[in-house]
């Protein structure tokens, strides 16, 4: 028994546009399950495939269809967040991905005024022509969305690593938080994915490593899980799984725990 009470999951195949039309016996029997485990916060990740960054008229379509229907089917069955990665301009650049981006959020929003599950849009790795990589990025589109309310940030230590955020000194990882408060603003961080990095800092790529197995390293996680600031962010981990599952997740978060002072 690994004892959560977060959990992340997809509601349908992330890797496929095709739809999950939910029935009310499965809406039932979620909610049921998650009173009967205890479960306190549940974050979806939307499909892989989205991209509101995208110019291809098809894509961006089904895009935006796609978030869509995650939002409506995450509010059906009470799921607190969505999760996003915010998408790539495809080379027509950042500021024209950035303005993309908002619109398509802000049009999706009108269109489902009764949805109540709040939508994260998660910190990239800046792989290709990927949006998000800075803090900055993230505040634009923040700040071009009409209903701010509905919007928040996921923040993923790998990815940020990946992007040049070095959070592997006690002063390093100072001037980083600080830095996402004063660009971003604490109010906006409703979740933590927490992974190491198989990758070296800046490297613009994301693999995900065990926590303390990587570029990263163990102090990061020991500040993370210590930070008052941080203390009430829902926090989960997306670290490898390999043929060994149930016993590198039971290492990694007892990891995590063991931090706590």
């Amino acid at each position: 028994m690994l004892h959560c009470n977060i959990l992340q999951i997809f509601t349908k195949n992330s890797s496929t546009w095709k739809e999950k039309n939910l029935s009310q016996n499965e809406i039932d029997d979620f909610k049921k399950a998650k009173k009967e485990t205890g479960i306190i916060t549940i974050a979806s990740h939307t499909s892989y495939l989205i991209n509101l960054a995208g110019h291809q008229k098809k894509k961006h379509l089904l895009s935006c269809n796609a978030l869509k229907q995650e939002l409506i089917r995450s509010s059906k069955l009470g799921i607190d967040y969505v999760v996003l990665h915010p998408g790539s301009h495809m080379g027509k650049g950042e500021d024209y991905g950035l303005c993309r981006i908002a619109d398509s959020i802000n049009k999706i929003f009108d269109e489902t005024p009764k949805v109540n599950t709040q939508l994260l849009l998660e910190t990239s790795s800046g792989q290709g022509s990927s949006i998000g990589h800075t803090f900055k990025h993230l505040a634009i589109i923040l700040d071009r969305i009409k209903n701010n309310d509905k919007v928040g940030i996921c923040l993923d230590t790998c990815h940020i690593f990946a992007a040049g955020y070095d959070i592997r000194t006690k002063q390093s990882y100072a001037k980083t938080i600080n830095e996402f408060i004063e660009t971003i603003g604490l109010k906006h961080l409703k979740l933590i994915h927490l992974n190491d990095s198989k990758k070296a800092l800046g490297s613009r790529i994301d693999r995900h490593e065990h926590i303390g197995k990587g570029k990263i390293g163990l102090d990061a996680f020991r500040w993370i899980m210590n930070d008052p600031r941080l203390l009430d962010v829902p926090k989960i981990i997306e670290t490898p799984k390999g043929n060994h599952v149930n016993e590198m997740d039971t290492f990694n978060l007892n990891q995590l725990k063991g931090f706590i002072n």
